[in-house]
């Protein structure tokens, strides 16, 4: 039997329409608590996933550079059960020399809307991670380029 909240076959809702890596999560019944709902730790690791999704589309993963998470945080606007399937919208809203700051927006396909949003902060850091390193203007420009395919700009 094929469960129809797991499609990945999806229209981008207008919630989603200024981010332009869209990461599709499926829920899956161990992502749900004592309470038949997705519980809120678990939001931090589709975030997770949603963001090296988007590191993986901007090219930002090499051999000379890694990132460290620094700040984390969600806000839970409607609870989420199984099935359904989260659509999660990342995009870089602010581009700071060495940082990073993200936002996320959870879509529900099952409730046709928004159920939480958040927001990360990175830094790049040198392999050793010992010292900060810098975006270079050819990995700004291929920022910056990613975000304005939605129509999005981020903050300086």
């Amino acid at each position: 039997m094929t469960n129809p909240n797991l499609d990945t076959n999806y229209t981008k809702p207008k919630a989603l329409s200024n981010f332009a890596s869209i990461y599709v999560q499926p829920v899956i019944w161990n992502d749900m608590d004592a309470f038949s709902h997705v519980n809120n730790v678990v939001y931090y690791r589709y975030a997770e996933s949603a963001r090296i999704n988007y590191l993986y589309e901007i090219g930002a993963f090499t051999d000379e550079v890694t990132t460290v998470l620094a700040q984390s945080s969600c806000s839970y606007l409607k609870p989420v059960f199984f099935p359904d399937t989260l659509l999660i919208g990342v995009r870089t809203k602010k581009l700071g020399n060495t940082s990073i700051v993200m936002d996320y927006c959870y879509y529900s396909q099952a409730q046709q809307t928004v159920v939480a949003t958040g927001d990360s902060v990175l830094v790049r850091l040198n392999k050793e991670a010992t010292n900060k390193v810098a975006w270079s203007e050819k990995e700004r420009n291929d920022i910056l380029t990613f975000e304005k395919s939605a129509g999005h700009t981020p903050e300086f």
